[in-house]
């Protein structure tokens, strides 16, 4: 069964895919956990040289990314292109972070204790991307998780399946194993029913999601009941001129003035996970924690900020000597 995308300029056919029903998911979900091993078993070079072959990939695929952009949300060819520019950017990001994944040695007071803190894969990470900025924030969801060894999910909007679905085919041109990365569509009668049976799943345990503060809040329940982490970029209001941000939502500020110490001091009072003093609230970077606070949602993509987001750490330890009981 099939849905169809609706060109919303022309009112023509952009695109067709498949409507998956709740009744797909396990087995979707299944084929990841049963390739996540494997995957996070591979060295750090080795998964960087897929990533980075699979940004190469993004890019050879310009021409259908602007088609599907232009034809499934009446993008421009510029936007479409600067998507893809920026999202390539990502992923070459997220190849530089596979060897940065690192642990420390903490100091215990037990004699002989070798005291250990790593970062280790999670497993099935569940991204949900949106339509607004479909190639950056559908690569944005899967590229730092597969960078940290999991696999993903994907899961595409129902108003640009044909993009995210151009995503996908070029992670697996890029070499990436069976079953690591999948794709989800649905139409769009479909979505709360298919991304409850997408959370609910037990083979996903992380979930992160993109979109409006309402069906943010949807979510974050629905995974409470699991215990299921989520990472949340939520709606959010961008004040350009600030002396006190009262609003619920704190996603991106901006500071405008020719005192930047006072403006520096002004950023650092607005309650949002961004402020730019000088610049744009519009500003996105691969490498920069990105997030917001309050209805904006919590949690951060972006460099060393999202391997945090996307790893479990532990606590190991080795005793290098008998030790002593106290009973």
């Amino acid at each position: 069964m099939e849905f169809e995308r609706i060109n919303p300029l022309t009112g023509g056919i952009a695109s067709t895919a498949a409507a998956m029903q709740p009744s797909d998911i396990p087995a979707i979900a299944a084929r990841a956990a049963a390739a996540f091993s494997a995957w996070a078993a591979m060295g750090p070079n080795a998964r960087r040289t897929v990533l980075m072959k699979a940004a190469t990939a993004l890019e050879a695929r310009a021409d259908a990314f602007v088609e599907a952009m232009m034809g499934e949300i009446g993008a421009t060819k510029g936007w479409a292109l600067f998507n893809l520019g920026l999202a390539a950017s990502m992923v070459r990001e997220a190849a530089a972070l596979t060897t940065q994944i690192a642990g420390e040695v903490i100091p215990s007071d037990k004699p002989g204790c070798l005291a250990m803190a790593l970062k280790e894969p999670v497993g099935v990470i569940l991204g949900i991307a949106p339509w607004n900025a479909p190639i950056i924030l559908g690569v944005r969801a899967i590229a730092v998780p597969l960078a940290c060894g999991n696999s993903v999910i994907l899961k595409a909007s129902e108003s640009c399946p044909r993009t995210h679905e151009l995503i996908v085919e070029a992670f697996a041109e890029g070499g990436f194993p069976d079953g690591v990365v999948n794709i989800v569509t649905n139409a769009p009668a479909d979505a709360g029913e298919v991304v409850g049976a997408l959370i609910d799943a037990p083979e996903v345990k992380r979930i992160n999601f993109t979109g409006s503060t309402a069906v943010g809040k949807i979510i974050a329940r629905r995974a409470a009941g699991h215990l299921k982490p989520c990472l949340l970029e939520l709606g959010g209001k961008a004040p350009l001129i600030v002396l006190a941000n009262d609003s619920a939502y704190g996603l991106s500020a901006a500071v405008f003035t020719r005192d930047t110490a006072r403006g520096l001091g002004v950023a650092r009072q607005i309650r949002s996970g961004i402020c730019h003093v000088n610049g744009p609230t519009v500003h996105d970077e691969a490498q920069m924690p990105f997030g917001g606070v309050g209805a904006s949602g919590y949690g951060r993509f972006g460099g060393r900020q999202g391997i945090d987001s996307f790893t479990e750490t532990r606590w190991i330890t080795i005793e290098t000597q008998p030790g002593h009981f106290p009973i």
